[in-house]
């Protein structure tokens, strides 16, 4: 069994300048903006030191290793086989979700989103001139689904493009197979395309298996993109690099003849930094952060159990966010600022995902066992 990571000490998380640790006073607990308090995988430090050693620090050039770690890691750890000639970078995976849309709608088209979600895929459409056309999840007592007829009736009324989030953000959803199939086959016979997130596909917990969307079937390969990144799992979000895979040649075409800028504006830290993630060398620490993070689920759940016994909170089967349902507390429906002024905890608002999102908030549990249960105290104090 892997031991689990420990999170860095708090007074050395508050020394850092990144949002989650700089963005309030030093009396709040972040629990907000998805960073992670863990160390970096020695790889990781090691290859940026050595660049900074030898002052590199240009440009990222168009070929680069990260274009073969990313088809090893995903290989190894997701048994999917990825073309290296067909992975290209960017900044960010809102700005690939954005490149690609742009290479794939007209202005106007609509483009499905599944609130509750990601709040800059809202914005994300509209940048790329598309209208958001809104395919909520399914909400059941063991968790959330897509809703496949919704998406369906939405391409056949017009819509040309759909966000997947798989893993989803905020209810930590992993799509299965038989979904992502069906979804790639309504796709292919609506004439549609499927842009699938996949940033926090490689922290799916003990147990939960992952479909990549590309590896589903044929149909996903024909109408699919995946943008993802290391950023999430192993808190790099400040290097700037994202990867846009695909796995078919009129796929491909569209990412090949997106404006040269796109794929300029990745960060070469990113690129030194990914390629040291996605190595065989990280996957130790990789395997612990997830074993750390497999306890904070439950322990999350425990301290829900604790402090505020009559919120809803279901184990997610991924990530490190944990969406909480406070509506049976009588809190606001957008209680986020009310919590942080009285409980000095910084939570991310469900009303930024969605209508859905309304009375929720999220948790970010990436973090020491001893924050969660000082803030948790503290939220229960509220309640």
């Amino acid at each position: 069994m892997t031991d689990p990571i420990d999170a860095l000490p708090i007074e050395t998380l508050r020394r850092r300048g990144s949002t989650k640790w700089a963005k309030y006073p030093a009396d709040v607990l972040p629990l907000f903006v998805a960073e992670s308090d863990f160390p970096l995988a020695p790889a990781i430090t090691e290859a940026l030191a050595q660049a900074v050693a030898l002052g590199d620090t240009g440009y990222t050039p168009p070929a680069h290793p990260l274009q073969a770690a990313f088809a090893d890691f995903s290989a190894r750890r997701h048994n999917w086989e990825v073309d290296p000639a067909r992975v290209r970078t960017t900044a960010d995976v809102v700005m690939g979700l954005v490149e690609i849309m742009r290479g794939v709608i007209s202005p106007g088209d609509g483009v499905i989103i599944t609130p509750p979600v990601y709040p800059p895929f809202y914005d994300a459409v509209p940048e790329a001139g598309g209208e958001v056309v809104r395919v909520p999840l399914l909400s059941g007592p063991d968790g959330w689904s897509l809703d496949l007829a919704g998406i369906d009736a939405a391409f056949a009324a017009g819509a040309r493009a759909m966000l997947l989030c798989n893993p989803h953000n905020p209810t930590g959803t992993v799509h299965d197979r038989d979904s992502l199939v069906e979804l790639a086959r309504i796709a292919r016979t609506r004439g549609a395309v499927v842009i699938s997130d996949e940033i926090h596909a490689p922290l799916v917990r003990e147990g939960v298996a992952f479909t990549p969307f590309l590896s589903a079937s044929e149909d996903a390969r024909e109408v699919g993109f995946t943008v993802t990144s290391a950023s999430k799992a192993y808190n790099l979000a400040g290097l700037k690099c994202a990867l846009m895979v695909t796995a078919s040649d009129r796929t491909t075409r569209v990412v090949d003849e997106l404006p040269v800028e796109v794929e300029w504006r990745t960060g070469w830290f990113g690129v030194i930094a990914g390629v040291a993630a996605y190595a065989p060398e990280s996957d130790a620490w990789l395997d612990a952060v997830r074993a750390r993070l497999d306890l904070n689920r439950e322990l999350v759940g425990s301290l829900v159990e604790q402090h505020l016994p009559a919120a809803r909170y279901l184990v997610p089967d991924a990530g490190y966010l944990a969406w909480i349902d406070v509506r049976p507390l009588g809190w606001a429906d957008d209680a986020a600022d009310w919590i942080l002024e009285n409980a000095r905890v910084a939570v991310n608002p469900g009303p930024t995902f969605g209508d859905e999102g309304r009375g929720f908030i999220r948790v970010n549990f990436a973090t020491s066992p001893e924050i969660l249960q000082d803030a948790f105290a503290r939220l229960g104090s509220l309640a």
